[in-house]
């Protein structure tokens, strides 16, 4: 996935993930890195935002309390409820 090519994720994806974001539940997240890599993480959202055209979301990693962002096209699942096939 080139960095430049965002592809925007559905609406109520988007609503999903700033609801997590307003419990501050820990979720597990699959999403993939600049490279295609798969991670895996359990974290809390704990912001949704959008930034030079393109939508992201920031998680405090489980555990350690490191912060992650997460251009959102590039997340798979989050709490089991995958984006690919989400309506």
């Amino acid at each position: 996935m080139n960095e430049s090519e965002y592809v925007p994720i559905s609406c109520g994806f988007h609503d999903r993930l700033e609801d997590f974001a307003v419990r501050r539940a820990v979720v597990p997240v699959v999403a993939l890195s600049p490279d295609g890599a798969e991670l895996t993480f359990d974290a809390v959202i704990t912001d949704v935002f959008a930034r030079d055209g393109a939508d992201w979301a920031t998680f405090a990693l489980a555990g350690s309390g490191d912060n992650v962002t997460i251009r959102l096209d590039r997340i798979r699942s989050v709490d089991g409820i995958d984006l690919p096939t989400f309506c």
